[in-house]
């Protein structure tokens, strides 16, 4: 059964925020150097790690709301240079949108029953997408989109 994972998106308020910082990663142009493969690093290694790999996602949370996921390809426990224990979430580089969900803020990563994920947005119908964040979840939590 597929799970997914939802963390706060630090420092970013927007989808493009976060495609400009993992392009710089992955371009080597922050200061964690040149890495092949988009990952984040969590303290905490999650136990459901195989529902997790079967088709599961991480949502990201934006200025209190789910924006947009990413696939989780791989998941690895390993230590840091201080010998304290971290993982990483390897995943996929593109980023799909979903339907603005509000969430209240929390410290870490939680996980996420496929059923209470957000749905992904369609791209290709005619739709709020260049509507302001804030106004398409006040319309959403009216029931008008």
């Amino acid at each position: 059964m597929t799970l997914h994972l939802i963390k706060l998106c630090v420092g970013a308020t927007s989808i493009e925020d976060l495609a400009d910082w993992q392009g710089r990663v992955l371009a080597g142009k922050t200061g964690y150097g040149k890495v092949d493969r988009l990952f984040h690093t969590t303290r905490m290694t999650p136990k459901r790690a195989d529902e997790l790999l079967d088709g599961g996602s991480l949502y990201w949370v934006m200025s209190g709301t789910i924006r947009v996921r990413q696939k989780l390809l791989e998941i690895e426990q390993y230590k840091d240079s201080e010998g304290i224990k971290r993982c990483r979430l390897y995943l996929d580089t593109p980023l799909i949108p979903t339907r603005p969900a509000p969430r209240r803020p929390f410290q870490g990563w939680r996980y996420l029953e496929a059923k209470d994920a957000p749905a992904d947005l369609d791209m290709s119908a005619a739709s709020a997408d260049d509507m302001p964040a804030e106004m398409q979840a006040e319309l959403m939590e009216l029931g008008l989109l």
